[in-house]
């Protein structure tokens, strides 16, 4: 990769940082206490200085993918006003991140393809249809799945 493509890339990311730091700080989830808030600033303010300050054998595609994940990760999985105003300024900034809906795929698949996939659901079945996100008869399916996984996983 041309270091001109990586330097575009990673200012990119080091954008979307500082508006996962605003938008946290403003708008931070409900659930969470000050230390909470404070503690993941601090570490949305080291993914930022890491993509700042990367050594250049690291400045390459597969390297800023992992902290494209560190960084897009909560907004990717959560739910709420924090995640809401966060994907609003990233379109409003002509960021070049899209918004995955993960659980629509599985849905629509109807199968849980890995432990990164599992992971996810674990980790969303219940917020999801707390706030209305899944019914019923999809938290139904999903649990199938996750027994279905755990199987496969067993053999």
């Amino acid at each position: 990769m041309s270091d001109t493509k990586y330097d575009e890339l990673s200012k990119n990311l080091i954008i979307a940082t500082s508006i996962a730091i605003d938008t946290i700080k403003k708008y931070p989830p409900i659930i969470w206490d000050d230390d909470t808030v404070k503690d993941v600033v601090n570490t949305y303010y080291e993914f930022k200085s890491n993509i700042e300050n990367t050594k250049a054998e690291f400045r390459n595609l597969k390297s800023l993918k992992y902290k494209i994940d560190d960084v897009f990760t909560y907004f990717q999985e959560a739910s709420g006003e924090c995640v809401e105003q966060f994907w609003k300024e990233i379109k409003a900034q002509n960021l070049p991140y899209k918004r995955e809906n993960k659980l629509a795929k599985i849905l629509k698949r109807k199968k849980i393809n890995n432990i990164h996939e599992y992971d996810f659901v674990i980790d969303v079945i219940v917020p999801y249809q707390q706030e209305g996100l899944i019914n019923e008869e999809e938290v139904v399916l999903l649990n199938k799945w996750l027994g279905e996984f755990e199987n496969r996983k067993k053999k």
